[in-house]
């Protein structure tokens, strides 16, 4: 019997939303796994389908920032000046949260993430909702994150109540999220907003070279050692002199990048980090088949967006090479 993923519209979006149901929806950064961040059971079935820990906390979204006070308290002036400054777009705040928001949400911590999306479409969806949601990417736990409807279909199609199909995302890596623990905020999650775009509005911040201690709550999602990854093997970084590279490999090039392999794909011929960082998913994806045996990437600089590129591959990248 053949399958059809749960294509559902704006409205029907919605309503299943605002009744506990689970949702694909599109964001500029990475499609998310929406659900009623304010229901206990909605989450729960937001972990499942993804087969997610629940020491990895959620993302809570919203449609404007006035919403921002209903989910989280205690909101210094610097988190309120990076969201002015950007909002709608793809940074998460850390914040104290309120008591409406449930434990599940935030893997037991004080702290609520909170995000109010660029996409014209996910922000249709919560005004029309009337609930903030919690939205992961949406996809299994650990694997390539979703930038189009067709990648969260092939994941997650028969496990979730509906999709919403708004087109590739235009960022295409998940959030920069920032916390705000001491006098110097801090970056637990680099993305398209910069460290320097950052510290233009508020000053220094710290960027934190985060790794995960599986069991125990992460201050920020997206921050497993291992993570966003491909089924089949692939290596970031400077292959060992004796290593035998297998005869299915692939490339994905940057720029103008010499290498023995020939390029399957260029994530920017130009070397331009917006156009790299659009295409990362979307390749991966791609060269995530059974005819090929290893993924290799070109090396990427560790600058502006860059810094958020060589986090998730770094995260995506086999630690070993046998």
């Amino acid at each position: 019997m053949p399958y059809f993923p749960p294509w559902t519209s704006v409205a029907e979006a919605a309503a299943l939303l605002a009744s506990g149901h689970i949702v694909a929806i599109p964001t500029e950064t990475v499609y998310g796994l929406a659900g009623n961040a304010l229901d206990p059971l909605a989450l729960a079935k937001i972990f499942a389908a993804k087969g997610r820990p629940v020491f990895d906390p959620l993302i809570v979204h919203i449609a404007d920032i006035d919403s921002l006070e209903n989910v989280a308290q205690q909101i210094p002036e610097s988190a309120y000046a990076l969201a002015r400054a950007f909002w709608p777009g793809p940074l998460t705040l850390v914040l104290p949260k309120q008591p409406c928001i449930p434990d599940l949400a935030t893997s037991g911590l004080s702290t609520v993430a909170v995000r109010l999306p660029q996409h014209p479409i996910a922000q249709e969806i919560i005004r029309k909702a009337e609930v903030p949601l919690a939205a992961p990417s949406a996809n299994l736990f650990k694997h390539v994150s979703p930038t189009t409807a067709e990648h969260v279909a092939a994941q997650l199609g028969s496990k979730i109540d509906g999709i919403v199909d708004g087109g590739p995302c235009t960022v295409g890596v998940e959030s920069t999220i920032v916390a705000f623990e001491d006098d110097t905020p801090v970056i637990l999650r680099p993305g398209a907003i910069t460290p320097l775009m950052i510290e233009s509005i508020i000053g220094k911040v710290k960027l934190k070279n985060s790794s995960s201690n599986p069991g125990e709550a992460m201050v920020s999602p997206g921050t497993m050692d291992t993570h966003y990854q491909p089924r089949i093997p692939l290596y970031y970084g400077a292959l060992p002199k004796d290593f035998v590279i297998p005869t299915n490999t692939v490339r994905i090039a940057f720029g103008n990048t010499k290498s023995s392999i020939p390029a399957s794909l260029n994530l920017s011929e130009i070397g331009n980090l917006t156009e790299a960082t659009a295409n990362l998913y979307a390749y991966m994806h791609q060269l995530d088949t059974p005819s090929n045996g290893f993924i290799l990437v070109d090396p990427i600089p560790n600058e502006g967006l860059g810094i958020a590129l060589n986090d998730r591959l770094r995260r995506a990248s086999i630690k070993k090479l046998s």
